[in-house]
């Protein structure tokens, strides 16, 4: 199997450029991994170049959570993770993502300057 880009995935999403849409839909035509490195990166591309929505972002994991062709590193962390992004969208996807890597892999309390992040079970602020 085949592993997309940030870049390739942005457009799958975004669909702004034909071109590299047509490109990215056949690369990722058999199958593709996604990285939690990569997700976390669109989804900052998304929230910071294309304005998208906390609700929107939601709404893409979800939709990558489901899809077919593609195929997400750690798809239950990411669920977990997204969970709490809905709960507290304030907190940013990629900081729900890195305190459920922590939580899943043994490496708790995470410790944050974040004041928002350290309200969460997990984390503590230091």
């Amino acid at each position: 199997m085949v592993a997309a880009d940030t870049n390739v995935l942005v457009r799958l999403i975004t669909r702004d450029d034909a071109q590299q849409v047509t490109a990215a839909e056949a690369f990722v035509g058999s199958g593709a991994w996604v990285s939690v490195l990569c997700l976390a990166e669109a989804m900052w591309v998304l929230a910071t170049v294309y304005r998208h929505t906390a609700r929107e972002l939601a709404g893409v994991i979800t939709m990558l959570l489901n899809n077919e062709l593609l195929v997400l590193e750690e798809p239950d962390m990411v669920a977990t993770a997204l969970k709490l992004f809905q709960q507290r969208p304030s907190l940013g996807f990629s900081d729900c993502l890195i305190l459920e890597l922590a939580r899943k892999n043994g490496h708790l309390p995470l410790g944050t300057f974040d004041r928002a992040l350290a309200k969460v079970d997990g984390a503590q602020r230091i």
